[in-house]
């Protein structure tokens, strides 16, 4: 058996009851369960259907996003999350870059190592570089004026924790970052880069080892055997072509908000819901959330 999640943007409440019963009645599922009212809704079905991927396009022109996983085993033990773009809305390097006046050039780095068309950690470094001087307490000026949480991860991590599951924060940026955002969501750990500095400034680099995709599949494997559970137990969400080892080794992978070569290579994907879609796909009513 398989579950049918539909859900929208919770900002939006654009899902309507005849779509999902009209859905429903064509692949022959079960009774509609309505996790939040507009929002998001599920049902069962015994097989996956062979026009999922054409439903899906056709959901997405009236920002609807379609999940379909199997029923089993749904509620997962672990969060493994990636920080920009994905819990917080912004890519904090480039929020650095901007304030040392080379945001252009840093952006379109960013933008083509997140697509997977350059070396992550050769980007990182030559992103890094351009950092040169800037001053350390810029950092948290950044932090305190132009980073925003992404919605619904605060409710996310909190439903999760509260039932049990572990949360972990592993990023590509900087532990500068990572350590904030991660206390200020409730995540148990976080892992990411460390800037180096010279004297109150920025050197231009990062610590080694640089952690990049690998990292992230490390952390998979190293957290889950820490907590005796199997990575069939984690769901992992990210965006970039980085995330995409551990979105592939995960128990549900979700691409989130994610770069169109990224999302092509998952099967959960995740484009106008918010961060509470991670939830309603494991089975979380609205009323269960917390946070």
């Amino acid at each position: 058996m398989h579950t049918v999640t539909l859900l929208c943007n919770p900002a939006a409440r654009c899902l309507e009851s005849a779509l999902v019963e009209s859905l429903r009645n064509a692949w022959g599922g079960g009774e509609a369960r309505w996790l939040s009212p507009d929002v998001a809704a599920e049902f069962s079905i015994e097989a996956v259907p062979d026009n999922q991927w054409t439903v899906w396009e056709d959901l997405q022109e009236i920002s609807v996003d379609l999940v379909i996983q199997p029923c089993e085993a749904r509620q997962k033990k672990m969060l493994l999350a990636d920080m920009d773009s994905t819990m917080i809305q912004q890519e904090c390097i480039d929020e650095l870059a901007e304030v040392a006046g080379v945001g252009e050039r840093v952006k379109d780095i960013t933008a083509r190592a997140m697509n997977g068309e350059l070396d992550f950690e050769g980007a990182l470094t030559e992103r890094v570089a351009l950092l040169k001087g800037l001053p350390e307490s810029m950092i948290t000026e950044v932090l305190n004026t132009r980073i925003s949480l992404m919605p619904g991860g605060k409710q996310l991590v909190a439903t999760m924790k509260a039932n049990g599951a572990y949360a972990a924060l592993v990023s590509g940026g900087f532990t500068a970052f990572t350590a904030k955002v991660a206390a200020e969501l409730g995540f148990d750990e976080n892992r990411a880069n460390t800037l180096l500095t010279t004297g109150k400034s920025l050197s231009g680099d990062v610590a080694r080892p640089i952690l990049g995709r690998e990292a992230k599949v490390n952390a998979l494997e190293e957290i889950t055997a820490q907590l005796g559970i199997s990575e069939a137990d984690v769901i992992a969400v990210g965006d970039g072509a980085n995330d995409l080892g551990m979105l592939k080794r995960a128990g549900a992978g979700v691409a989130l908000h994610a770069k169109p070569s990224v999302a092509a290579q998952c099967d959960i994907r995740i484009n106008h819901g918010d961060l509470t879609a991670l939830l309603y796909i494991q089975g979380y009513a609205q009323d269960d959330f917390k946070g």
